[in-house]
């Protein structure tokens, strides 16, 4: 090692020590003395099944958290928990607890550590948990399809309809694709917000979703220009496909979730929704296909980029749903379908230069609008 670099990383060395030695010899511990350490716990998942209930928690405490008794519905039970020892920062534990739950009534779990600190958690409707049997998987696969690949399928149908539009006609449905896509943006960040509220303070979920944004639109927006190209075509609907396959892997995890805590109506609503929703998202895929000559293979490839996700977020919501978890694809998502507006957007504005057009047309301020007003008009089912 140079003596440039050694003069480069002493001061790196002297703040990790320091950091080192107060970790190790937390030298202001006087200051709280007699104090009773505060203390977090964060219920991640129940699932219900004919044992009783089982509630997996994560602590989000400085100092070790015992858990001293647990309450159901306001009465002391009995419970067993694994690992039986006190819990460290962002550890995890399970609590099973023998519990005769009644099918279709709320029930509340109400945690005391040993410093008599309470937490609660509502189950609102009471329901088994599906099992992880070949006959619930198959089943939820196909609620993902209906979700995810049946509708972009259905949108895609529209292609031979777009080849024969004008070209004003085709820049309306590239900024349409905007818009739908500006409204997927918002709407999977408001996802992300809303688990990152779910999920323990000590991960700083708020902050990963913004950070798993922002690298996945770096990362795809490096790929997608290397060696100076940019998408077009082919390439411009792939991606157009993955962004919005990672937001339907982030309607799957709400759907999965909701049959997961026994809100099958409200799953149903959200299915009814989502198809309505989605069938637009094929027409803003295929859009850039238009000039070529693609096959049904292409179509399918990109219908399953698009649609599958779907699949693998119903299955993750009802079998292993964790807020820290939905969070970081909410953000891989939002990361993703900020890229493609950005590059539909720089397409739209090549096509224009090309025509001798200004950038911002009237054509494509209808198309955003109507994208917007579609989605707005669909989300009002789910």
């Amino acid at each position: 090692m140079t003596a440039a670099w050694t003069r480069a990383l002493l001061p790196l060395a002297v703040i990790v020590a320091i950091a080192a030695i107060f970790v190790t010899t937390r030298p202001l511990d006087f200051l709280s003395a007699g104090v009773p350490p505060a203390e977090e716990l964060t219920v991640e998942r129940a699932t219900l099944d004919g044992e009783g209930l089982h509630l997996t928690v994560r602590s989000g405490a400085w100092e070790p958290l015992s858990i001293a008794q647990v309450q159901v519905d306001g009465a002391y039970w009995e419970f067993t928990l694994t690992p039986d020892a006190p819990l460290g920062r962002l550890a995890t534990a399970r609590l099973d607890i023998p519990y005769p739950w009644t099918a279709g009534e709320p029930h509340v779990v109400t945690v005391v550590t040993s410093t008599g600190t309470t937490f609660e958690h509502t189950i609102a409707v009471a329901a088994a948990t599906p099992s992880r049997s070949p006959a619930d998987f198959a089943v939820f696969a196909v609620v993902g399809l209906m979700v995810g690949v049946v509708p972009v399928a259905t949108g895609m149908l529209f292609f031979p309809l777009l080849r024969q539009v004008s070209r004003r006609g085709l820049d309306f449905v590239l900024a349409l694709t905007i818009g739908l896509l500006a409204f997927l943006l918002i709407d999977t960040l408001e996802e992300g917000m809303e688990a990152a509220a779910r999920a323990p303070a000590g991960l700083q979920a708020g902050l990963a979703v913004w950070l798993a944004a922002g690298g996945t639109f770096l990362a795809l927006m490096w790929i997608g220009r290397r060696g100076g190209r940019r998408p077009e075509g082919r390439a411009l609907a792939f991606y157009i496909a993955l962004g919005i396959g990672l937001h339907n892997l982030g309607e799957g995890l709400v759907i999965g979730a909701s049959f997961a805590i026994g809100e099958t109506a409200l799953a149903s609503f959200l299915i009814v929704g989502f198809m309505l929703h989605n069938v637009t998202e094929g027409v803003g895929i295929s859009a850039p296909l238009v000039g070529e000559r693609p096959g049904w293979p292409l179509f399918a490839g990109l219908a399953a980029v698009a649609g599958l996700p779907a699949v693998a977020g119903t299955w993750a919501g009802v079998f292993a749903f964790a807020p820290h978890w939905a969070v970081l694809c909410f953000g891989i998502g939002a990361g993703a379908i900020l890229q493609v507006i950005v590059e539909v957007g720089a397409f739209i504005g090549r096509r224009a230069a090309a025509a001798g057009d200004g950038w911002i047309t009237g054509s494509g301020l209808a198309g955003f609008g109507a994208g917007l007003a579609v989605m707005y008009g669909t989300a009002l089912l789910i």
